[in-house]
């Protein structure tokens, strides 16, 4: 169905990305490609897809792919119809039945009578009842969009599938619709995703990154097992070789020692002997030699062994190089930050949720924030934060710090460097190598500090952003996220879930991801209804 030949792909500026990489899928298997942000998975999909040319190397396939991308923005302008690239058959469809029979409408529609019957059912399919192919892309959500492009599948009937974070943009109720299309399904997928829902549904795992492509010949909680056991490997020759460069510098010492205490007792004999200066001087030169010789093994040892050490602490996963300090709120567990009794809110004079809201946010509190994507949630943040204010029922607020965390970091300006941003939250007055030195700490050395901004992945964003935060003299009271892990890899939101697992302040999240939501412990949920 699909086999990958030494493909090689550079970017314009000459850097590799990937190199001679092979790879072989069988008819119906179900692979989840894998890696960490930046290391060429889209890339890669793009190549398959046809849509990008590898530098060397061939890409075979049974059938043309179909390919979901992860953005598609660039379809705005489109009609849903156009994007789905049917436009031309139902156009040739209509004129058909309009009485307009020619060659060119005949071959365009390539005796397709059902295509019209088979859009609806599809788009139906994914939830999107009624005139859509006609819509312009631009005027749906990011879930309409991709739900869009899934709804191609059945409409096209391809042999293979490319899904490129396909569950991203999706709500609770969609993404349920295509856990249950890639368990039912018989087609070939391709699958990039950072959902573990979706992962686990995989036959195979495929891991890209800097060695190359590797392929898992079992599910991702084989490859979650076999890559625990590799790292637990690594830490244990990590600790061999520390272990083993105490112990030469400890030898170092005494060898240096017991050397310098020979040649003193030996300089004392020679005195003692009344030898000639010039008998002297040349012991004390060999003594001198003897000594450098000595210094220069064991530098070499310990050198060798030094190296060793940080190459092995290198290979270890950037979320176990660092560590995040937040300082806790200065609010005790359980006071009542927010008050909310029967609030609603009028978009052009109609309440925007069918019930009115009630509830507490109390301090030290997880709370999910959940509904169907159009529910409303951002525009309760807003209410929330005091951005906006409820058209029915009462807020109350108590003084607290609260910071807001969209799925795009935005709180990171574009327009600043790494080190200005990071002085931007400085209000802990720290010197400047002490910022710099916390920045190194979550994983930004120097060749980072001077980088705009602008060019930072969503993940060095989250680690920017988790980095300011411990640089204010105190914590947050709340931090509130907004579907936090949508352009985050698998190692990203490990770090955001270990950070926010450190922090004991409170937390409102929207998020659609329930192993995100387990992972940094939620226990109350607001439901819009």
């Amino acid at each position: 169905m699909l086999i990958l030949q030494h493909v090689t792909y550079a970017h314009p500026n000459k850097d590799i990305l990937f190199d001679a990489i092979g790879l072989t899928i069988g008819k119906q298997e179900k692979v989840a490609l894998i890696g960490n942000n930046g290391s060429g998975k889209s890339t890669l999909l793009k190549i398959i897809a046809g849509e990008l040319a590898p530098q060397s190397g061939a890409v075979s396939t049974a059938s043309p792919p179909y390919y979901v991308p992860q953005l598609l923005g660039q379809f705005n302008e489109y009609t849903v119809a156009a994007a789905l690239r049917i436009d031309k058959k139902l156009e040739a469809l209509h004129a058909i039945l309009g009485g307009r029979v020619t060659e060119e409408y005949l071959t365009l529609l390539d005796d397709d009578w059902g295509i019209e019957e088979r859009c609806y059912e599809a788009l139906a399919q994914w939830k999107l009842d009624g005139p859509y192919l006609g819509r312009k892309m631009g005027s749906l959500s990011g879930g309409q969009k991709t739900k869009v492009f899934l709804a191609g599948i059945a409409i096209h009937r391809p042999g293979l599938v490319l899904l490129d974070e396909p569950s991203n943009h999706l709500d609770t109720e969609g993404r349920a619709l295509l856990y249950d299309y890639i368990r039912s399904t018989a087609q070939t997928l391709i699958m990039v995703s950072h959902d573990k829902t979706l992962l686990s549904l995989a036959d195979r795992v495929c891991e890209l990154d800097n060695r190359g492509l590797t392929l898992y010949g079992g599910s991702y909680d084989f490859f979650t097992a076999r890559k625990a056991a590799e790292k637990q490997a690594l830490q244990n020759d990590i600790k061999h070789k520390e272990k083993a460069l105490r112990k030469a510098k400890e030898i170092e010492k005494a060898s240096l020692e017991r050397q310098q205490k020979l040649d003193a007792r030996g300089k004392k004999k020679q005195e003692q002997a009344g030898l000639p200066t010039i008998v002297m001087n040349t012991f004390r030169n060999n003594a001198e030699k003897s000594t450098a010789r000595m210094k220069e093994v064991h530098a070499e040892k310990t050198e060798a062994i030094a190296r060793d050490v940080a190459q092995l602490r290198r290979e270890l996963p950037g979320r176990d190089k660092m560590k995040v300090g937040f300082d806790d709120s200065s609010l005790h567990q359980g006071k009542i930050l927010i008050s909310a009794r029967e609030i609603n809110y009028a978009c052009a004079g109609v309440p925007l949720w069918k019930q009115p809201l009630t509830f507490e946010v109390c301090s030290g509190r997880r709370i999910a924030l959940n509904g169907l994507n159009g529910s409303g949630k951002t525009t309760l943040i807003r209410i929330l934060l005091g951005a906006l204010y409820p058209s029915a029922g009462t807020i109350e607020r108590a003084a607290a710090r609260s910071i807001y965390i969209d799925q795009d970091y935005s709180l990171i300006g574009g327009r600043h460097s790494v080190y200005e941003q990071a002085q931007l939250f400085n209000s802990g007055h720290l010197q400047e190598h002490e910022v710099k030195s916390r920045l190194t700490h979550f994983l930004f050395t120097g060749e980072y500090w001077h980088k705009p901004c602008s060019v930072l992945s969503g993940g060095e964003k989250m680690r920017l952003l988790l980095c300011c935060l411990t640089l204010g003299e105190q914590a947050p009271d709340i931090i509130v996220l907004d579907e936090p892990t949508n352009n985050l890899d698998i190692q990203n939101t490990e770090i955001l879930t270990a950070a926010l697992n450190d922090y004991r302040g409170t937390v409102i999240v929207v998020s659609h991801d329930t192993h995100f939501l387990e992972a940094i412990g939620t226990t109350e949920t607001i439901t819009l209804p």
